[in-house]
């Protein structure tokens, strides 16, 4: 997780810091431009790649959401 932190933060400097409940999409803290470069990184944080047509933009709305969408199936294999 603190992998996907620092792509967040990196991109948002007027961030300080960074809630696991903030809502990542209405606070621009992951636009457009950034998400697909955000999908290549959680790709390669769990070593399986994303289908586009499962994505739920629910999936990346909060740090929380993400880590049990992406990131707690792979800690738990």
């Amino acid at each position: 997780m603190q992998a996907v932190r620092e792509f967040i933060l990196d991109r948002n400097p007027k961030l300080e810091r960074l809630d696991d409940d903030l809502d990542l999409i209405d606070s621009r803290a992951i636009n457009s431009l950034a998400f697909v470069e955000f999908i290549f990184l959680l790709e390669e944080l769990t070593g399986e790649s994303i289908d586009p047509e499962d994505l739920d933009l629910d999936d990346f709305r909060t740090l929380n959401a993400i880590g049990a969408r992406f990131l707690k199936q792979k800690a738990a294999s």
